[in-house]
């Protein structure tokens, strides 16, 4: 007697319904891949290449052609002039060949360059191989002729071609872990991870800890709520170039508000230089993080709070419960998920902000993160290779929080 049951596998139908949503996916996979998976790659090839900033635009010949002398009668001695450079000051150009129309009605008037010919009305020149930043003048006199100034033409309207060979460093097969090594040599690299870290963890707990007291404040109802909320929320969507102006104005050394209070008040005898000072500056910007990003953490914990049923604390009230235990007890295990999912973006959007400190305190005074590192490698000492390998460390630090954050700290199911 064969067993009879339920039928196994997918149906006709089933599968059909997995291509079409498959077909459905794709664009969307596609357009994911070229926006998030191509840069991404991109950083990891450009961390393990020694490239410099001059290095980003492939290596070409460029030539320039023109007449000097300015002739005006048949018979006026010219020169024919091109004026030749490697566009690469590092990368090597290897079999440069020159071709060109010789012009109608010019007369070779001297010795011509070993390196060149002229056959069938055609200048030919073998020019070797050239170095990063070869530059060269290749001059050839010349007689003009009655045919020349018939012609009314000029020397640059046929166009000239030059070939060669020349490795681009972006798409050879040269790798190098000097970009890694110039990263974790010395101390400096950890003293700016400490300093990320401080700001990181800190900004991200300090934002998460202000906006749940602004939740718990706006959860109740009074004269004026709307107008506080629209208030908690200027810091975040205020420009942030304004309001980090408006900070260093605030607390400026010489004219700041901040430092004449404090010198009326005998609290300082002197102006405190809050944004040059270490470990000052690191502290201000760690707040300056912390009052700009607050309102976003109180817009989600707002929102959980006001879907909690409140006949919990309706039961606790009459059980005798005082507010801290209605946080601590019935609270506070209802936010767990909110706060996690909270402080693991803040932590990530923190670790790689770089906008805030660049214009607060263009990464000085004790307040270089790792992020400032990467433009300062890559723009301001025009090592691509190394500000990418510094971008692969952070993606790196990123990858193990998250790792360890799923791991051991989510206390909400499905994270």
């Amino acid at each position: 007697m064969s067993d009879i049951g339920p039928p196994r596998g997918t149906g006709p139908l089933a599968r059909t319904e997995a291509r079409l949503a498959w077909g459905l996916l794709t664009p969307t996979i596609l357009a994911v891949s070229l926006v998030v998976i191509l840069p991404l790659l991109a950083v990891f090839w450009i961390s393990v290449k020694p490239v410099s900033l001059a290095d980003l635009r492939a290596p070409e010949t460029v030539v320039r052609e023109d007449l000097r002398g300015r002739p005006t009668v048949a018979g006026d001695e010219a020169t024919l002039r091109y004026r030749l450079r490697n566009s690469s000051p590092t990368s090597e150009i290897t079999g440069v060949t020159l071709t060109d129309t010789w012009p109608e009605g010019l007369t070779l008037a001297g010795d011509l360059d070993p390196r060149c010919e002229i056959a069938e009305g055609e200048l030919f020149c073998d020019l070797g191989d050239w170095e990063g930043g070869y530059r060269e003048t290749l001059n050839i006199p010349v007689v003009t002729e009655q045919a020349w100034f018939d012609a009314g033409r000029d020397v640059a309207d046929d166009p000239v071609e030059v070939d060669g060979k020349a490795s681009f460093v972006l798409a050879n097969s040269d790798f190098t872990m000097k970009n890694f090594v110039s990263v974790f040599d010395g101390g400096e690299f950890w003293s700016v991870l400490g300093v990320t870290l401080f700001y990181t963890i800190f900004g991200t707990l300090g934002a998460m800890i202000m906006g749940l007291f602004a939740a718990m404040l706006l959860n109740h109802s009074f004269k004026g709520q709307g107008i506080l909320r629209g208030l908690y929320l200027f810091p975040y969507v205020a420009p942030v170039i304004a309001v980090a102006f408006a900070w260093i104005l605030l607390f400026d050394p010489f004219s700041g508000s901040a430092n004449a209070l404090f010198v009326q008040m005998g609290l300082t005898g002197q102006a405190i230089n809050f944004f040059g000072e270490k470990p000052l500056a690191l502290l201000m910007v760690t707040a300056f993080e912390i009052w700009r990003y607050f309102p976003l953490s109180f817009l989600f914990i707002l929102a959980r709070m006001q879907s909690i049923p409140t006949d919990m604390y309706e039961a606790a009230d009459m059980d005798g419960a005082s507010p801290f235990q209605q946080f601590w007890y019935l609270s506070l295990p209802q936010l767990l998920g909110i706060l996690s999912v909270l402080f693991l973006l803040r932590f990530i959007w923190t670790f790689n902000k770089f906008d805030d400190i660049f214009l607060l305190t263009g990464g000085n005074a004790g307040t270089r993160v790792l992020t400032v590192n990467v433009y300062e490698q890559a723009f301001a000492v025009s090592n691509i290779g190394a500000g990418a390998a510094v971008a692969v460390v952070i993606f790196g630090c990123l990858l193990l929080f998250s790792v360890f954050f799923f791991k051991f700290m989510s206390k909400e199911e499905g994270l």
